[in-house]
C-alpha cells in the first residue's frame, strides 16, 4: 500500500489525522519540541528538514508569553497573543521547509482553561478566514483533578474543538516533575504510584471522548519531566500496552486504537522509547534536552570569547569585537545546537527519513 503524502506546511484536521496514523502504522513517533521564540521555532523546522522528518512544535503558556515579549504588561494577553503569533509564523514559513508541522500547545491545567478557551476564540476566527484551525491541537492537563472533572471538562472543550477540526490531548495519571509552572518538583525518594495510569481510566476516556472527536492521551507510565539520576525513574511501557489491549478487547477495534503521547522524554532510555513507540506512541515531548543543547553552544562561545562580552573594543590592543557580540552570531550557534540534538531524537524515534510531505 503506497504511503500517504501531504502538502508541506502546518497540518490540521484530516491531514493531522493522516500524519498520526502514518506514524503509528509506520512504527515511529514524532519529536514534539517546546519553543519560546523565532530562534527556537526556526531551528526546529530546520532540524526536521535536515532529518527529513515531520515534527510537532508546541508552546507552554509561559513559552507563549515569552514569544509575545516579556515586556507585555498583560500577562494573560501575552500568553494568548504569543501563541497566535507563533502559529501564524509557522503557517507562513513551514511549507518552505518542505516538511509537515503540527502546531500544539502544551500542559494547560485547571487555572489555564481560560487560556485554551481564548486561543480557541482566535482559532475560530482563523477558521472562518481560512477554513482550517490556527492550531492542530491543544492540551488540557487536568490530571491533578479528580477523573470525573478531568474527563467531563475535556469532553466539553473537545465538543468546541471538533467544530473547527481540532484534536485534543488529555493527560491521565500524573507525569512527574514540573513543566513551566504545571506540576511540581519530582521527589525521587517518594512512592510514585500515581505516575502509572490505570487502563480502566483510559477506557473511560475513550468511551466518552471518541464519539465527540479526535483526541490523544498522555498516559503516565513512570515518565518524569526533566533529567534525573539513572535508576530513579522507572519507565513501564507495558502499561501503555495494557491500555491499548483493554480498549481493543472491549470495543473490538483494530490494534493500538489509542493515540498515545510520551511526556518527559528527555533523558529516557532508548530501549524504553522504542518499546513505547511499539505500543502506539506517536509523539514524544522534548524540552529539557533542546534547552541544554541551545545553551551549551552559547555558553561555550562566551567562554571562548570572554572579552567580547565585556568590551566593544579591546582595551589593550583596540581589537573591535562586534562580529562576536552580534546576537546573530551566538544565537545561530544555539540554533545549530538544537538542530544537532534533534537529529538524535529523530533517529531514536525512527522518524528520520520518514516525512510524508510531498516533495
Amino acid at each position: 500500500m503506497p504511503q500517504a503524502t501531504l502538502k508541506p506546511g502546518v497540518v490540521t484536521g484530516s491531514d493531522y489525522r493522516v500524519l498520526v496514523d502514518a506514524a503509528k502504522s509506520g512504527g515511529y513517533a514524532l519529536p514534539a519540541v517546546n519553543v519560546v521564540g523565532t530562534n527556537t521555532i526556526n531551528s526546529v523546522m530546520e532540524a526536521a528538514a535536515k532529518a527529513n522528518s515531520d515534527i510537532i512544535i508546541q508552546l507552554s503558556n509561559s513559552g507563549a508569553a515569552f514569544y509575545a515579549g516579556a515586556g507585555m504588561e498583560d500577562g494573560f494577553k501575552a500568553k494568548v497573543m504569543g501563541a497566535v503569533a507563533a502559529a501564524r509564523h509557522a503557517h507562513l514559513l513551514a511549507e518552505h521547509y518542505g516538511i509537515c508541522v503540527v502546531m500544539h500547545t502544551d500542559h494547560a491545567n485547571r487555572k489555564l482553561i481560560p487560556w485554551v478557551e481564548a486561543m480557541l476564540d482566535e482559532g475560530e476566527k482563523f477558521y472562518e478566514e481560512t477554513g482550517k484551525p490556527l492550531y492542530s491541537s491543544h492540551m488540557l492537563d487536568l490530571s491533578e483533578d479528580d477523573i470525573d472533572f478531568n474527563l467531563s471538562e475535556c469532553a466539553r472543550v473537545l465538543e468546541r474543538m471538533a467544530k473547527i477540526d481540532m484534536s485534543l490531548e488529555i493527560e491521565l495519571g500524573v507525569t512527574g516533575g514540573e513543566e513551566d509552572g504545571v506540576g511540581g518538583e519530582f521527589d525521587e525518594s517518594a512512592d510514585n504510584s500515581r505516575l502509572y495510569t490505570q487502563p480502566e481510566d483510559v477506557l473511560r476516556a475513550y468511551e466518552l471522548l471518541d464519539p465527540i472527536g479526535h483526541f490523544s492521551v498522555a498516559a503516565s507510565f513512570g515518565n518524569v519531566h526533566g533529567v534525573y539520576k539513572p535508576g530513579n525513574v522507572k519507565l513501564r511501557p507495558e502499561i501503555l500496552k495494557n491500555s491499548q489491549d483493554l480498549v481493543q478487547s472491549t470495543h473490538n477495534t483494530g490494534p493500538n486504537p489509542l493515540h498515545l503521547v510520551f511526556h518527559g522524554g528527555s533523558g529516557s532510555e532508548k530501549a524504553k522509547i522504542h518499546e513505547a513507540v511499539g505500543y502506539g506512541v506517536f509523539k514524544m515531548n522534548i524540552d529539557t534536552d533542546t534547552q541544554f543543547a541551545f545553551s551549551e553552544r552559547v555558553g561555550a562561545f562566551v567562554e571562548e570569547n570572554p572579552k567580547a562580552f565585556k568590551f566593544q573594543i579591546d582595551p589593550e590592543d583596540g581589537t573591535p569585537y562586534k562580529k562576536f557580540y552580534d546576537p546573530r552570531k551566538y544565537l545561530r550557534l544555539g540554533e545549530q545546537g538544537i538542530v544537532d540534538r534533534l537529529q538524535e531524537a529523530c533517529e531514536d524515534l525512527k522518524s528520520k527519513g520518514r516525512s510524508i510531505a510531498a516533495a
